[in-house]
C-alpha cells in the first residue's frame, strides 16, 4: 500500500535549484492523491516562467518511481503561484505582486525593445503582466505593442483602463501627448506623471509590472526607485567594452538606492544575416561578460543583432510573437525566464549590496 508519507519523503530528496531547499518543505507539492499504483500531485512553481520547469518535473517523477515501491505511474500537474513582494502592501493597488525595472546607462542600446519582449515573453509563459512606459522623453511602447491608436478615457473613479495586447497591459505617455511634441518637463512634473501611472491606472491583478525607464540616471529613475519597492532591475547594454562605463554608473545608482540587480542583458550581439542566417561579429564583444564576472551581476543572456527585431518592433509585433523560432526570440524568452527566476530567488530578501567603483 503506497502512502502519502512515502511520496512526500521521496519528493523531499528533490531540491529547488535556485533556492537550494527541498520542494516539500518549500510547500511546492500539493494535493497528493494515490489510486493503486498511480500517484498524482500538484507541483506549484514560484513563477510560470521558470526556466528549469521541465527538468524539475522529470526529477520529481523519477524520484517517486525510484524511491516508492509499487508505483506504476506518476502524474504531475505543473502549476505556478507568484509570490507578492511584501513591501508592496499599502503602497500600490493590491493586485501588483512584483515590479521589475528595465534601464540602461545610455540611449540607443535597445532598452525599450528588451523591456517589451521581456514583458510579452512573461505573458506567453502564463504570467499576468503589465508594462509601464516610464520613458517620458521617448515613449515607444505603444508602437512596439501595436497600440498606437488607443485613446485613454478617465472613468468616474478618476482612473484609466489600460489597453492590452499580446497579454500585456500598457500605460504610456505616448497615449497622452502629440507624438511630435517634445517633453520639456522639470523634476516635479516627471514625479507627478510616474506617480499617476502607478496609482491612477487600473492595472488589476499582475504577477509582474515591467517598467521601461528612460536611459541614464535622472529624475525618473530616482522617482521610480523611491516611490515603490522594486523587485530588482535589469540593465541593457551593447557588447562593446566601452559601454561598461555607462553600465557601471547605472548599476551604481541602483545599488545606492537599494535596488537589487537582477542581471545584465547584452543586446545587439553577433549580426545574423537575413539571407543566409550566418552570424558575424559587428562590434567588439565581451563587455557584458566582463561586467558580470567582475561585479558578480548575472548575465541574463545575449540577443543577436538581427533586422527582424527592429522590423517587428516597428510594426507592433514583438519578435517573440511574430518570429518565435528566431534566435532573438529564443534569447528574449530565456532572458525573461531567468529574470522571473531571479525575482523569485530574491523575493523576501534584503536588497543586495553591489560594490562598484565609478571613476569620473
Amino acid at each position: 500500500m503506497i502512502t502519502q508519507e512515502q511520496v512526500l519523503k521521496a519528493l523531499s530528496t528533490c531540491q529547488e535549484p535556485e533556492l537550494h531547499k527541498d520542494i516539500v518543505s518549500l510547500g511546492m507539492i500539493q494535493n497528493v492523491a494515490i489510486d493503486g499504483g498511480r500517484v498524482s500531485f500538484d507541483y506549484v512553481l514560484t513563477t510560470p516562467a521558470c526556466p528549469l520547469k521541465g527538468m524539475m518535473e522529470l526529477e520529481a517523477k523519477e524520484a517517486v518511481k525510484k524511491l516508492v515501491a509499487g508505483v506504476t505511474d506518476v502524474v504531475i500537474a505543473m502549476k505556478a503561484s507568484v509570490k507578492k513582494d511584501a513591501r508592496l502592501e499599502n503602497v500600490l493597488p493590491p493586485g501588483i505582486k512584483n515590479i521589475v525595472a528595465v534601464g540602461s546607462g545610455k540611449g540607443g542600446v535597445g532598452k525599450s525593445t528588451a523591456a517589451c519582449n521581456i514583458a510579452v515573453s512573461l505573458a506567453l509563459d502564463g504570467a499576468k503582466v503589465g508594462l509601464m512606459d516610464a520613458d517620458i522623453y521617448g515613449p515607444n511602447q505603444p508602437q512596439m505593442l501595436g497600440l498606437e491608436d488607443f485613446e485613454p478615457v478617465v472613468g468616474e473613479d478618476n482612473q484609466i483602463d489600460p489597453p492590452s495586447n499580446y497579454g500585456v497591459k500598457l500605460m504610456s505617455m505616448g497615449f497622452l501627448m502629440d507624438p511630435d511634441a517634445p517633453v520639456i518637463w522639470r523634476g516635479p512634473m516627471l514625479h507627478g506623471a510616474i506617480t499617476q501611472f502607478l496609482k491612477d491606472v487600473k492595472w488589476g491583478e499582475l504577477d509582474y509590472l515591467v517598467v521601461d525607464l528612460p536611459p541614464g540616471t535622472g529624475d525618473v529613475q530616482l522617482t521610480m526607485c523611491q516611490s515603490v519597492p522594486l523587485a530588482g532591475a535589469v540593465i541593457v547594454t551593447t557588447p562593446q567594452s566601452i559601454a561598461l562605463s555607462d553600465v557601471r554608473k547605472a548599476a551604481s545608482m541602483f545599488n545606492k538606492l537599494k535596488v537589487p540587480m537582477l542581471g545584465v542583458v547584452e543586446n545587439m550581439g553577433a549580426f545574423v544575416c537575413p539571407h543566409c542566417r550566418k552570424e558575424s561579429e559587428i562590434f567588439s564583444r565581451g563587455g557584458a561578460k566582463v561586467l558580470s564576472e567582475k561585479y558578480d551581476i548575472p548575465l541574463l543572456g545575449s540577443v543577436p543583432l538581427d533586422p527582424l527585431v527592429c522590423e517587428t518592433g516597428e510594426h507592433g509585433k514583438p519578435v517573440v510573437v511574430s518570429s518565435p523560432d528566431s534566435a532573438p526570440a529564443k534569447a528574449f524568452r530565456e532572458i525573461a525566464r531567468k529574470t522571473a527566476a531571479r525575482v523569485s530567488v530574491l523575493g523576501g530578501r534584503k536588497p543586495l549590496e553591489i560594490k562598484l567603483t565609478v571613476t569620473k
